[in-house]
């Protein structure tokens, strides 16, 4: 992964707390800190939209290379708050990095391919442990589920990673499931169990109006 297209000026914050937080995101920037290879933690600002757009095209794992008033400084985002429902980044921790290090990370995993027909596919693991070259980490790891019958399951273990990269953690980490889809008749039988459900309590509840008249 090239660190010049994730080249962002980085201001170094002198006030802390959540007033001086909600003034910087006010003011544009994302509130950050920056720690890692025994050095002391340095709090600092980020333009939120030129920060935002690295992670859209390079996932939350991007590789950054920050000028710090002057200063480069090599940094893996390491993790990403965002307000559940504005949406907008509220915070971020850098980790420092050195070329030629190794560091593990979460990757995703996406799934491609479809299952044999009447089957479903189940993720059960949306993301797995992979140590990596920090100047080169996978964005995301693909599995083909393709023609996969009911009963097949995919394991950490067997995901083809990127040349450097190893799995760590559970190898026996269930990733993909394929179970069979439900029948037609077994889904308007839930249907029909739901609508009975919902009876008796609308009963009650005129019941209760009655009552009270």
């Amino acid at each position: 992964m090239s660190t010049d297209a994730n080249r962002l000026e980085a201001a170094v914050r002198t006030e802390f707390g959540k007033g001086a937080a909600r003034r910087a995101r006010r003011d544009g920037q994302v509130p950050a800190v920056l720690y890692g290879h025994q050095e002391e933690p340095r709090h600092l600002a980020l333009n939120a939209r030129e920060f935002a757009k690295v992670l859209r095209a390079h996932g939350t794992n991007a590789v950054l290379t920050l000028d710090i008033e002057g200063t480069e400084q090599i940094a893996l985002t390491k993790s990403v708050v965002v307000h559940p429902i504005r949406n907008y980044i509220e915070h971020a921790d850098l980790l420092v990095i050195k070329k030629g290090e190794k560091v593990t990370v979460e990757v995703p995993v996406v799934v491609t391919g479809e299952a044999a027909a009447g089957s479903l596919v189940a993720q059960d693991a949306a993301t797995v442990s992979v140590e990596a070259d920090a100047m080169n980490l996978p964005e995301s790891i693909e599995v083909s589920v393709e023609g996969l019958e009911v009963g097949s399951q995919i394991h950490a273990s067997a995901l083809t990673l990127p040349a450097g990269s190893t799995l760590q953690g559970d190898p026996e980490l269930l990733i993909v499931n394929i179970v069979a889809a439900p029948s037609a008749e077994a889904m308007e039988a839930e249907g029909a169990g739901a609508e009975g459900a919902e009876a008796p309590a609308e009963e009650t509840a005129a019941e209760a109006e009655s009552a009270e008249g």
